[in-house]
């Protein structure tokens, strides 16, 4: 099982919108037995995905190992893809992490699912915190979503230099995400950055909400369907490229 997070320093880059359709990517372009893991309190994963949101104690208490990780697999409406919802509990992940001193409990945790699924996606939450840490030592590919703007771009450097001073060896994809090609500055920093992927501004991405459904899922032939599986297997060609 490949272990692929989508994080960002930065909160409102698109983390979610690029979690829950590379999940549909997996399964549906690559075949793979894909299972989408929410860790943003916010949960707006495990909503698009409908996934139960009502609950308030339960997605802590994996980390604590009061629950099984197993036990809150749920399937979803769509073929190949499960889910680990998110709830408010996760609020306090980071202080939970604290208190256990465990630096590579999300690592073991997702090692005892590697039999059962071929890809994880992990949607994160922002920010350089304790949860941070544990998704970057359970990770094999972090994908780092990048509004184009000098503090997206900022905000990405910071991240590339964390993991320089860790001397952190897990790779970063980064991704030009929420691109308006008519704007100047958006242009400038595509032509500036040309290797790396582009998912473009499309109101088919804000009707994720409305439908509750992955772009690919209701729009396979619209740009932003294509930018989103044109991203999928750079990441399949990057795994790959790893073992």
């Amino acid at each position: 099982m490949a272990v692929i997070a989508v994080y960002s320093l930065k909160g409102g880059v698109g983390k979610t919108t690029l979690s829950v359709n590379l999940a549909w990517c997996a399964a549906n372009i690559s075949s793979r037995r894909t299972l989408l893991w929410d860790l943003d309190p916010q949960a707006a994963s495990t909503w698009l995905m409908g996934g139960d949101t009502s609950a308030r104690d339960q997605a802590q208490a994996i980390f604590t190992k009061d629950v099984e990780a197993e036990r809150l697999i749920r399937p979803t409406a769509f073929d190949r893809i499960d889910l680990i919802g998110a709830d408010t509990s996760l609020r306090s992940l980071d202080r939970v992490f604290h208190e256990l001193d465990k630096k590579k409990r999300l690592a073991k945790l997702v090692a005892a699912l590697d039999k059962a699924y071929d890809r994880l996606i992990l949607d994160c939450p922002p920010g350089l915190t304790e949860t941070s840490e544990q998704v970057m030592r359970a990770a094999d590919l972090i994908v780092v979503p990048v509004i184009p703007s000098p503090l997206s771009t900022r905000a990405f450097e910071e991240v590339v230099a964390h993991l320089d001073a860790k001397r952190g060896k897990v790779p970063l994809l980064p991704v030009h995400a929420m691109v308006d090609r008519r704007r100047k500055l958006h242009a400038e920093t595509l032509a500036a950055q040309p290797d790396w992927p582009v998912i473009p501004m499309a109101s088919l991405v804000e009707g994720m909400a409305a439908r509750r459904a992955p772009v690919g899922s209701f729009a396979p032939r619209s740009t932003a369907a294509k930018a989103f599986g044109e991203l999928w297997r750079a990441i399949e060609k990057r795994l790959s490229k790893a073992k």
